[in-house]
């Protein structure tokens, strides 16, 4: 009993310090991935209207802006950036976050990667919320041979410092502790030992 009490306690905190912003911005919406195709344009100005690809490493260039690491951040927060970087700027100074627009053409940035004791590990796309048993059933779930009590999350931040975050397949299997079940973003990665 002591034992599931602390390790709800443990998954709380977890949970806690992963929804503060230390390792992605908690904003709703999808989070900007490497490989990702976004459409920037500014209203009015013909010159400021394209595609721009994010890089492997989530930075992208744009005109008049220079170049910004997107990775984790929404389209809101990006259009956000981009306004403010251009008021800044001597040929924008009044331009509103209202006449920049930053849309999705292709989430190609959004997968994950399930390692280890799965039936079929690999790197899976996804365009919807994905949480971590979602994540070992596209696996074709556990082995045999997995430890369900110790598989981790490896998750990287903005300034691509890796963490692990602990899962325990067996309590959420059970239908207990189900707020260690949490969402995944692009670049995770889970590993089964």
């Amino acid at each position: 009993m002591i034992g599931r009490l602390l390790g709800a306690l443990v998954a709380v905190l977890i949970v806690t310090l992963t929804s503060t912003g230390q390792v992605w911005s908690q904003e709703p919406g999808y989070h900007i991935n490497g490989g990702d195709l976004l459409h920037i344009s500014v209203y009015g100005e013909p010159n400021l209207n394209q595609d721009v690809a994010v890089q492997p490493d989530g930075w992208l260039s744009f005109p008049l802006v220079g170049s910004i690491n997107a990775r984790g951040m929404t389209l809101k927060e990006l259009q956000s950036k981009i306004a403010d970087t251009l008021r800044t700027s001597q040929y924008f100074p009044s331009i509103t976050d209202n006449e920049v627009t930053v849309s999705m053409l292709k989430a190609s940035g959004n997968s994950v990667s399930v390692l280890g004791q799965v039936q079929k590990p690999g790197t899976f796309a996804f365009d919807t919320q994905l949480d971590v048993m979602q994540a070992i059933s596209l696996a074709g779930g556990l082995t045999p041979f997995a430890d369900k009590n110790d598989i981790k999350v490896l998750r990287r931040d903005r300034e691509m410092v890796q963490t692990a975050i602990p899962f325990d397949y067996s309590d959420v299997e059970d239908g207990s502790n189900l707020e260690s079940n949490i969402l995944l973003q692009g670049g995770d990665v889970v590993v089964v030992p």
